[in-house]
């Protein structure tokens, strides 16, 4: 063949070639763009391994109903990568540095403990991507350690304070508070203090969060409470373990009464102790009516022969609002993008509709004034609403400085 033809034949050839590298290339990046990725990270294992799993069922479960089966949003597929953070914090946050760094998720949700999401916040702030806050309930989440890349779904300390201070907040009522040493106790207790107005608080006890042995906290409780005249309350805000332990002590005798807010139903057990006890709920399967609690209700009986519990629910709301804000944004997932189309934004829920409030991004919701009732039936003291304490009810300070 003539030298310049081969030369020609050549040149060819490595255009094909790199046409079709080219191709390839194309066809990754198309691949990548009909895709996003969300990191959930959440407790596996550790402390929290109960609320994390359910968060974890109501998020998958959320995800498949908002698609419609598809697991499609905006012509893209939604891939969920799992991390477990155990309940540490150092962990949490190398985790969702992975997941925005190397797995490159387009954003994340979780965590379950508050002290993890407080140590997750700034990496959000540093790749500049959406940390969707599910369930972590510390007022500090929304509130100074905030930054613009932080959404929540779950409630906030002051909106389980300021609901319970409904069902108890009543003039001649001396109240005592229990709670753990831990961002989620003492932003619970500060925001449930905030609350109260006309019932008069004496004592807050903080103890280690991993307590088993109430004995001397409860004493100290009992002692502050014992001489008081009128009604008087324990109000315990806790996660995990069974600080019920305390009514072992025969407050009976002294008039003392115990009052909490909603729990899962592994903890709400304890409860069938207290008939008649009031305070406030996030959620129980039984007690909100709209379409998607039904869905969220009968897919778990189908699934696990048993009702979604307190932390299911938080899972398929996160689940609810990140297809809502992906559909509103047509499949954009650029952090700007997901802020403006989030900031205002209304998503229903099992719970019914909330809203993330634009000043810091905390969803409002409404939460449920209950009074337990003994049934035979289940295994769990019963929360039988007193009533709806909707969103636009509860005065929800803004504790950012935006």
């Amino acid at each position: 063949m003539h030298p310049t033809r081969l030369k020609t034949v050549a040149v060819r050839a490595t255009l094909i070639a790199a046409g079709l590298c080219a191709a390839v290339v194309g066809s990754t990046a198309i691949a990548q763009s009909n895709e996003i990725k969300i990191a959930h990270i959440y407790s596996k294992t550790g402390p929290l391994e109960a609320y994390g799993k359910q968060t974890q069922v109501g998020f998958m479960m959320g995800l498949d109903y908002a698609t419609g089966g598809t697991m499609m949003v905006a012509g893209k597929k939604i891939t969920v990568i799992e991390k477990d953070d155990q309940g540490k914090p150092d962990q949490g946050k190398s985790l969702l540095a992975a997941a925005y760094g190397d797995d490159k998720v387009d954003l994340a949700v979780g965590p379950t403990a508050s002290p993890v999401a407080l140590a997750m916040l700034p990496v959000a702030e540093e790749y500049k991507k959406i940390l969707l806050v599910e369930p972590a309930v510390a007022d500090s989440i929304t509130g100074d350690k905030w930054n613009k890349y932080i959404f929540r779904t779950g409630r906030n300390s002051s909106q389980d304070a300021i609901s319970n201070a409904v069902a108890l907040d009543k003039a001649g009522v001396t109240i005592a508070t229990m709670a753990q040493d831990s961002a989620f106790g003492r932003d619970g207790v500060k925001a449930f203090r905030e609350a109260i107005k006309k019932a008069k608080l004496v004592h807050e006890e903080y103890l280690p969060p991993a307590t088993t042995d109430f004995t001397a906290g409860g004493q100290r409780l009992i002692d502050k409470l014992k001489d008081i005249p009128g009604r008087k309350v324990i109000f315990i805000i806790w996660a995990g373990g069974n600080p019920f332990k305390i009514a072992d002590m025969d407050l009976k005798r002294h008039g003392i009464e115990i009052a909490t807010g909603g729990n899962i139903l592994p903890a709400m057990t304890a409860y069938k102790q207290f008939p008649g006890m009031e305070g406030a709920a996030y959620y129980y399967f039984g007690i909100p009516k709209n379409a998607v609690n039904e869905a969220m209700v009968a897919r778990h009986y189908s699934q696990f022969k048993s009702p979604p519990d307190f932390f299911t629910a938080g899972g398929f709301s996160a689940a609810m609002a990140v297809v809502t804000a992906l559909k509103n944004s047509k499949g954009d997932t650029s952090a700007n993008t997901l802020i403006k189309t989030m900031e205002g934004m209304s998503f229903d829920t099992p719970k019914g509709k909330m809203t993330f409030r634009k000043e810091d991004h905390q969803a409002m919701q409404s939460m449920y004034h209950f009074k337990i009732k003994v049934d035979p039936a289940f295994a769990w003291g019963v929360p039988e609403l007193v009533r709806e304490i909707k969103a636009e009810e509860m005065d929800v300070p803004i504790r950012n400085k935006r």
